[in-house]
């Protein structure tokens, strides 16, 4: 079971992975409720939470939304190694209930981990430019 832990190392802890994730986003994926960005990391995959009061104006509800999506990353880290993950709640998360959140997720998490393997745009020019 420790497998499926949230230590330290794989929290975005600080202004600045916030504003690297932001400024340097490879991968993004728009699910409704909620947005994901992401980076290429070279370390395993980390996750960062914003959850505004405009989202939902009751710590309740604000402290479900983070837990249930803890949960869905903690188990789907492998799919996520080597990703730097935002997840940004958006209008009308309050209303998802908890099974809806983890399906959205689940999807979000495989369409993300699918782009990420992608090379972006900038990468095929330069490749092309060498051959």
């Amino acid at each position: 079971m420790s497998r499926f832990t949230f230590p330290r190392q794989v929290r975005l802890l600080n202004a600045g992975d916030y504003q690297s994730v932001f400024n340097d986003t490879s991968s993004k994926v728009f699910a409704g409720e909620f947005l994901l960005l992401a980076r290429k990391h070279t370390k395993d995959g980390r996750l960062g939470l914003i959850v505004s009061k405009k989202t939902d104006k009751r710590a309740v509800g604000r402290n479900r939304i983070k837990r249930v999506v803890r949960d869905s990353f903690r188990h789907h880290q492998e799919l996520l190694n080597g990703l730097d993950i935002i997840f940004l709640a958006r209008q009308g998360i309050r209303e998802v209930d908890n099974p809806e959140l983890h399906k959205r997720l689940e999807k979000a998490w495989k369409q993300l981990a699918k782009k990420a393997q992608k090379p972006n745009s900038e990468q095929k020019q330069r490749n092309s430019k060498q051959k």
